[in-house]
């Protein structure tokens, strides 16, 4: 049944196509408030998903669609963050509560509000032995394996495309000491169920990434987390298309932040896998704890991104507990000030897999168009300034001046693709080729990242700028 390596090795190739290479690393945000940096003297960004974006990292929450109507909610989650993830929405239960009759509408309406502004979305979960609907929780053997495949690949090709990663089994690994597999249903099918459902999310979604997600995995030396490395290690050796490994990071008091968690990350990655910070929530929110898990997650190059699980701390699980970076009010705490100073002291991240080395920035092109002509009944111009260059993207800062009130429409060449974007309000078409940033209070400059996708000598273009 396994695919051979050398044709794996090819599906691998096509999966990092330059296309693809958002991963953890670009998080298509919309972060009003941020300060794009464009030169080293440039001033330090102001919201997470910018600060994050700048170094090649998202940095994202979990939603709750009954929430995208509560105006304090929607501000922070669209100001702050470059990535969302379902909290609920995609879960089995959710997505076929009848077998064979599924329902997306409020994950949908998570993904449409993510994707309009600019938001990279994480699918959760496609296989998981919690949150099954009662119809599934019935089912037993091969009729089970094939209903959880049917599963996976019908939600998989339904969102094809318009999710970065799919967390494709969730918290498949027992608790305690003998860092094995979870006694489920699931698993009850055969110990091959989890790459078996790797491979129908690969089949079905073959340009995401497909991620494995668990808990208490964060500590170096607990058999859970070695279990789970041994899988990841025999996956990779045998060409089953696993890209990333999602650490929840719930940190409480039976399992605070580990002294050497970052080793775990690090150790990881060297099986050749993104390492994602996925569900980070700390009991009463130390600052030092987050600031500590912010720098662990910088440290390692293949460390593409951290989601917290919630906003405030009445959206999250543990409310009572006050782990999340804004108070029920959604006032900013002290964590969340130590994130942002430790993503701004955090290097810009040049490696984009599957090259295990880091390529060196270069020298951005020298023209920089000129500065457009106002169009009739406007009065503004707008100009663009080059800013960081790795292989294979660089960021641009676009410079408004005659108008505080502006809509700036900027193209790039296909196969050339804008990503991420801040200071503003952003909509893209549908290729990512023509972005339309609309000011929105956070000032006259405003910028993106674009991916060269192998077209590294053309610039974007600013097609107008129209005051008002």
């Amino acid at each position: 049944m396994n695919q051979p390596v050398e044709a794996h090795r090819r599906a691998s190739l096509r999966r990092f196509r330059p296309s693809r290479l958002l991963l953890g690393a670009m998080g298509l945000l919309l972060a009003t408030g941020a300060t794009v940096v464009v030169t080293s003297s440039a001033q330090a960004a102001t919201t997470l998903g910018a600060s994050a974006a700048e170094r090649g990292r998202f940095f994202g929450t979990a939603v709750a669609a009954g929430k995208l109507g509560d105006g304090s909610y929607t501000t922070i989650l669209n100001r702050e963050f470059n990535q969302v993830t379902p909290e609920n929405e995609m879960k089995i239960d959710a997505t076929e509560p009848q077998r064979g009759q599924f329902s997306y509408g409020n994950a949908d309406r998570i993904v449409q509000h993510a994707r309009s502004r600019g938001m990279q979305v994480r699918g959760h979960t496609l296989a998981w032995h919690s949150q099954q609907p009662g119809w599934m929780q019935s089912l037993s053997g091969s009729t089970l394996r094939q209903a959880m495949l049917n599963h996976v690949t019908q939600v998989a090709t339904h969102f094809r495309g318009q999710v970065t990663w799919w967390d494709v089994v969730n918290e498949a690994f027992a608790d305690g000491s003998g860092g094995g597999r979870r006694d489920s249903n699931l698993q009850r099918t055969g110990n091959d169920w989890i790459e078996a459902a790797f491979r129908a999310a690969d089949a079905a979604d073959p340009d995401a990434q497909l991620c494995y997600n668990d808990y208490n995995t964060d500590n170096w030396t607990a058999a859970k987390t070695q279990g789970v490395y041994r899988m990841v290690q025999d996956f990779k050796s045998r060409g089953v298309p696993i890209d990333c490994v999602g650490f929840q990071a719930h940190f409480t008091g039976g399992s605070n932040y580990p002294s050497n968690f970052r080793t775990t990350l690090s150790s990881f990655a060297a099986l050749g896998v993104d390492v994602h910070i996925t569900e980070l929530d700390i009991r009463n929110a130390p600052a030092d704890a987050y600031r500590n898990v912010t720098n662990d997650c910088l440290a390692v190059p293949r460390c593409t991104g951290i989601t917290v699980w919630g906003i405030r701390d009445s959206d999250s699980w543990r409310s009572g507990e006050s782990p999340l970076l804004f108070n029920s009010g959604g006032t900013k705490k002290a964590a969340y000030d130590a994130v942002l100073a430790a993503l701004n002291s955090g290097a810009p991240n040049p490696t984009t897999p599957p090259p295990t080395t880091s390529p060196t920035p270069t020298t951005p092109p020298p023209t920089t168009p000129p500065p457009t002509t106002p169009p009739p009944g406007g009065s503004c111009t707008a100009q663009t300034s080059p800013g960081t260059v790795w292989g294979d993207r660089y960021n641009t800062a676009v410079t408004v001046n005659g108008a505080n009130t502006w809509t700036v429409v900027v193209s790039v060449n296909a196969p050339q693709r804008i990503t991420t974007t801040w200071s503003g309000s952003a909509s893209l078409n549908s290729n990512g080729t023509v972005l339309t940033m609309r000011s929105n209070g956070s000032g006259n400059t405003f910028g993106f990242t674009t991916m060269t996708n192998g077209n590294s000598g053309a610039r974007p273009q600013i097609t107008s700028c129209t005051a008002g």
